[in-house]
């Protein structure tokens, strides 16, 4: 199998969650400053253009972060990254799904409609006068899972998994383009904490 990879929150999180499966895929860069994804190679394997991508021993390519994880994790036989029995998998693709929703997207899309916009432009359709309200809708459901923290480890329990892996990247993401933790959220600043002193973080 290969990953295709570039910079981002998204090849970040499929990266971190293949480091803690202990896997050995090969990495293909694709330049994403430079627009390769947009080029008939790319698209080819992903004809929305998005990264990453993975291309499966058998030629076939499947993309989206959480489908990558899902597919991965199964061929190794089901991990607590995921989940060993419906009820945990359950657990985990809920609180990714909420995740994705309340802080993922409004976050990121906070950044391209404003400190993004030129590189984005002529790429994505943008809503530029949306942006100050992404970037609090992000802060709120940051806010909102904090609340949810109280009294657990990770995002599920004391199990750590996709949730906490995809959570912590786009974080991440978001204190490099002006989007920083709100001290007050306690909670959210511990777990940070504890998973960026994970090995896999830094890949």
């Amino acid at each position: 199998m290969k990953l295709y990879n570039s910079v981002g929150p998204n090849p970040h999180v499929v990266r971190m969650f293949i480091q803690e499966l202990g896997l050995d895929l090969e990495i293909v860069e694709v330049d994403l400053m430079a627009g390769e994804n947009r080029l008939e190679d790319h698209l080819v394997r992903n004809p929305s253009g998005q990264l990453p991508t993975l291309e499966l021993d058998n030629g076939d390519f499947i993309s989206e972060i959480t489908v990558i994880c899902d597919y991965l994790d199964e061929i190794q036989g089901h991990s607590d990254l995921i989940g060993r029995d419906a009820e945990a998998r359950a657990e985990t693709r809920m609180w990714i799904r909420r995740i994705d929703l309340k802080i993922a997207e409004p976050l990121t899309n906070g950044f391209r409609f404003a400190e993004g916009y030129e590189f984005f432009k002529d790429r994505l359709r943008l809503i530029p006068e949306a942006a100050d309200d992404l970037k609090i809708l992000a802060q709120e459901g940051i806010s909102w899972l904090d609340g949810q923290l109280e009294g657990k480890d990770f995002v599920c329990g004391n199990r750590f998994s996709l949730a906490d892996i995809m959570l912590y990247c786009f974080l991440n993401f978001g204190a490099t383009v002006g989007q920083t933790l709100n001290q007050d959220n306690k909670n959210i600043i511990n777990l940070y904490n504890k998973i960026h002193s994970r090995p896999s973080a830094s890949v």
